[in-house]
């Protein structure tokens, strides 16, 4: 089904426009990369106190939610003004420090907003003026939220994760992207693969080589795009991956034993597969002389 716009309007102005909206909403997405985990830990902290029946320390302790307070610099803590808060804009004219104090600003807020512009805006070329186009974007942005977070935090919550999954269900349920049947089955293979990877790890090991965040968002994603993309979305993650830890290892002088979050390859495979999965497949194997 395509979406209601005037005629008169050109596609570049639309994709255009759908740049700044990820501009604007990757701002947001700063806010949740950040404080999410923050209310979560203050949540499981309490919980822990009150099942242990202790005293909760940290019952007094100043909390942030995603819409309160307003946007502050963590170090002074002056509220950002509105005209220091523009994404991207406001980044290179204050020359990535605070208009207060004149702090260093975490290269995080430019590269995420403009992450999200740029991802947002390829999503809606690709799609075009479609009513699936918003499903994707929902799932990049759901995307980009989790990979910032397990990149800081190591933690894929599930705040996020699980409506993710159920997010791709229900797109899928008049298979917009592809049939329910290959939606449910993408989400148990998803998750069973990456369990049975980390025991078999464990067993051989003795060592955790993943978290459970990772099953589910393997699930999520097999709920997107089906089980048959699930092979392809594992290999780009895992492929990126590797790199990406020999380079930390020779750049770095790391060792084997650090931990790399495998949460963003994870996501930055599922959006790959979405957009250009059908297309890489087709072509592998046709170099390999299967089709």
């Amino acid at each position: 089904m395509t979406l209601f716009l005037s005629n008169n309007v050109p596609f570049e102005v639309v994709i255009a426009a759908v740049f700044i909206f990820g501009l604007v909403i990757g701002s947001f997405l700063n806010v949740v990369i950040l404080r999410l985990p923050t209310q979560l830990y203050a949540t499981w902290k309490a919980d822990s106190a009150a099942f242990l029946g202790i005293e909760n320390m940290a019952k007094d302790e100043y909390q942030e939610t995603l819409l309160w307070p307003s946007s502050r610099c963590p170090t002074c803590r002056v509220s950002i003004k509105p005209w220091h808060n523009i994404p991207l804009l406001s980044y290179l004219l204050l020359r990535g420090q605070c208009g207060n104090c004149q702090t260093k600003i975490s290269l995080q807020y430019p590269v995420i907003e403009l992450v999200t512009g740029i991802l947002l805006a390829t999503t809606a070329y690709h799609y075009g003026l479609q009513s699936s186009t918003i499903y994707a974007i929902i799932f990049t942005l759901l995307l980009v939220s989790l990979a910032g977070i397990d990149f800081n935090e190591k933690l894929l919550p599930d705040q996020i994760t699980l409506p993710l999954l159920w997010l791709g269900l229900l797109a899928n349920l008049e298979g917009t992207f592809v049939s329910l049947s290959d939606s449910v089955i993408g989400a148990m293979v998803g998750y069973l693969f990456l369990w049975a990877v980390y025991w078999l790890f464990k067993l051989l090991t003795g060592k955790e080589g993943m978290g459970y965040g990772d099953f589910k968002l393997l699930a999520a994603l097999g709920a997107w795009l089906g089980w048959q993309m699930l092979p392809l979305v594992v290999l780009i993650s895992s492929s990126i991956g590797a790199m990406i830890g020999i380079l930390m290892i020779l750049v770095t002088k790391q060792g084997r034993d650090t931990q790399i979050p495998f949460g963003p390859f994870l996501a930055f495979a599922g959006w790959i597969a979405m957009l250009w999965g059908e297309g890489i497949k087709e072509n592998y194997l046709s170099m390999v002389g299967l089709l």
